[in-house]
């Protein structure tokens, strides 16, 4: 008789991983190291394992999940905001690193995540390389808000850390550019996106790393992927206005600004954004239009490995 697939949670702590195996199944504790790492593979290749699911906890999950998918195990990486969504949903409320692993395993049984392909070591180091660029913009902006307000003797090495802190930012670009240099395919895409008008290097290299899945998912998937598009407010007579939120925030974030040069640069979409304005839609609206054009320009630009052109828009 076939034993029945099982569906497996797994909460990363930055210490311990905590494991459970279905809703009613076994339950047990590893160390996050190579030596819990490896028992945790030795006792899930003797199941049936269907799918295992675990939390993103900011970079403790990684060895992990690397570990499984190398084993050949089917893993899916989740949003924490939608296990603890579901938690509630289910009715359960309390949060106990053995709890959480149990919704984990509930969530992979019924909800069935697909598996993705997990980004490389280039990618991750892509993606470092971006957050590190965010962190370092935040730092100046931070030191430059203080030095307004600082007293005299504080300014010189407010101003000090303010060039130390640029050094860092040119010497982050360099690294980034190389990056991309170093990968064909990367080399390619970021050549096929900077032929838009209004995408420069930040907002191409913010789309090769955080948004791999361009070109190969269709306009209306790539929009909500990056929370972009409309989601309906309505009840029995009520008709709310259409917002966006949820997705990809940091493409959101490159994406803005690369609309607000193209509403002024970019024919296609400065035509756009005016007849928008000209039609009485505020400002805002009318630019998440424009970002939301720009998205799908992008997408059909991977898909096709064309350069830009007035058609696609």
């Amino acid at each position: 008789m076939e034993t029945a697939p099982v569906f497996v949670g797994v909460d990363v702590a930055k210490l311990q991983l905590d494991v459970a195996v279905g809703v009613e199944g076994p339950a047990w504790t590893v160390t996050n190291d190579d030596t819990g790492i490896n028992a945790l593979l030795e006792d899930l290749r003797a199941r049936p394992c269907a799918l295992v699911v675990l939390e993103a906890t900011g970079g403790f999950e990684v060895a992990v999940t690397t570990a499984l998918a190398a084993a050949g195990l089917p893993v899916v990486i989740i949003n924490p905001r939608q296990a603890r969504d579901f938690a509630r949903a289910t009715g359960q409320l309390a949060k106990t690193d053995r709890l959480d692993a149990r919704i984990l395993a509930l969530f992979a049984e019924r909800v069935r995540p697909e598996p993705r392909p997990l980004p490389t070591d280039a990618a991750r180091l892509l993606d470092a390389l971006l957050t590190r660029r965010r962190q370092l913009l935040a730092m100046i902006l931070a030191e430059r808000n203080r030095l307004g307000f600082a007293p005299a003797p504080l300014r010189k090495p407010i101003e000090k850390h303010i060039r130390w802190l640029q050094r860092e930012l040119e010497s982050v670009d360099s690294d980034l550019g190389r990056t991309i240099q170093s990968s064909p395919v990367w080399r390619a895409r970021e050549t096929l996106f900077q032929s838009v008008p209004g995408i420069g290097p930040v907002v191409s290299r913010t789309l090769i790393a955080e948004l791999p899945e361009l070109g190969y998912l269709n306009r209306k998937q790539i929009t909500a992927l990056v929370g972009l598009a409309p989601l309906a407010n309505d009840s029995g007579k009520h008709k709310g206005r259409r917002l966006v939120f949820g997705g990809r925030a940091s493409v959101r974030e490159a994406l803005y600004m690369a609309a607000l040069v193209a509403s002024r640069r970019n024919p296609t979409i400065r035509t756009f954004y005016q007849r928008l304005r000209a039609s009485g839609k505020p400002p805002k609206v009318a630019l998440t239009a424009c970002m939301r054009k720009l998205l799908t320009t992008l997408n059909a630009i991977a898909r096709t490995g064309t350069l830009w052109s007035a058609d696609y828009a």
